[in-house]
């Protein structure tokens, strides 16, 4: 390349090279060789991969990592090699999305005796309400740290009957929620609550709640998440719907907003479609008025 177009052009726009590379502390030789630098072979090359691998990653929705880049790279013919790609990506920003990390909750019970007694069945009418209860734990991250929720949910209305909220997750967390639902529903001797093996539900203080209340206990079958299908899908909407759209600074703010969305909006008002898009408040209503009218028909 000749520099010398270059330094006229300077010239006639009155800018001063000498004093720009005083400014800068580098030498005159070193500008000169610097203007008169091609960029390399390979050089060339990665800004065409790079080109590529950006391509790869906007139709991916911008949630590829490196190896499925590499991977798609390939299928198109590419020929590189995965560390060159994840050198690519790092040095120029390229991130895809990983999975949020797993916090384990369900830590399994010793000698539980008790069956699963529910098969899955949780469609609407197979049960009544205050006849089949569900129970689980999930959790929230604040800066604080942990806080653990757990829930009771009467199956026939997904209606949330009880829940207590801690920075622990020891046997009294699901008893006081179970306490709490029991205080306000009073259901009659025959209630079946089910739950996941955790040691939790499995402890000889829990067992011995149900008991004093004249409640059956059962259990889903190991390993298998779907067997508390209610609890889950519960926990996955307050995620999705509250928890992951918001920081959570302190525990007391997690709470409170909890709280709000559980009885005043998830209870009261928002539509399930597994009701007939009731809230369970209102499915619960109708329920009722259904029974009384059978009644005074009989």
């Amino acid at each position: 390349m000749n520099v010398y177009p270059f330094i006229e052009v300077e010239r006639a726009e009155r800018r001063n090279v000498k004093r720009a590379c005083a400014l800068l502390k580098v030498s005159r030789a070193a500008f000169y060789s610097w203007v008169q630098h091609l960029p390399s072979r390979r050089c060339r090359a990665d800004e065409r991969l790079l080109q590529k691998i950006s391509s790869v990653h906007r139709d991916s929705k911008g949630t590829y990592g490196s190896p499925r880049v590499h991977a798609q790279l390939r299928t198109n013919g590419e020929v590189c090699g995965k560390n060159r790609i994840a050198r690519l990506m790092q040095v120029n920003g390229i991130v895809g999305r990983a999975p949020r990390r797993f916090k384990r909750t369900t830590v399994p019970g010793a000698g539980a005796s008790a069956v699963d007694l529910v098969k899955r069945v949780f469609g609407p009418g197979t049960v009544e309400v205050n006849r089949l209860w569900c129970g689980d734990i999930s959790f929230i991250r604040t800066w604080e740290g942990w806080l653990y929720l757990a829930t009771v949910i009467d199956v026939a209305s997904r209606r949330i009957v009880g829940w207590a909220m801690a920075d622990h997750m020891r046997t009294e967390l699901v008893a006081d929620a179970l306490k709490m639902a029991l205080d306000r529903r009073r259901p009659g001797p025959g209630l079946i609550f089910h739950s996941d093996r955790g040691c939790q539900y499995t402890s000889q203080e829990f067992t011995a709640l149900l008991d004093r209340n004249k409640i059956v206990q059962s259990l889903s079958r190991p390993g298998q998440c779907w067997d508390n299908a209610v609890a889950e899908s519960f926990f996955a909407t307050l995620k999705c719907e509250l928890v992951h759209r918001h920081a959570w600074p302190t525990r007391v703010r997690a709470r409170s907003a909890i709280f709000e969305f559980i009885e005043a909006w998830y209870n009261r008002s928002r539509l399930h479609s597994s009701l007939g898009y009731l809230s369970p408040s209102d499915y619960e209503r109708r329920q009722s008025i259904l029974d009384f009218t059978t009644e005074e028909a009989a």
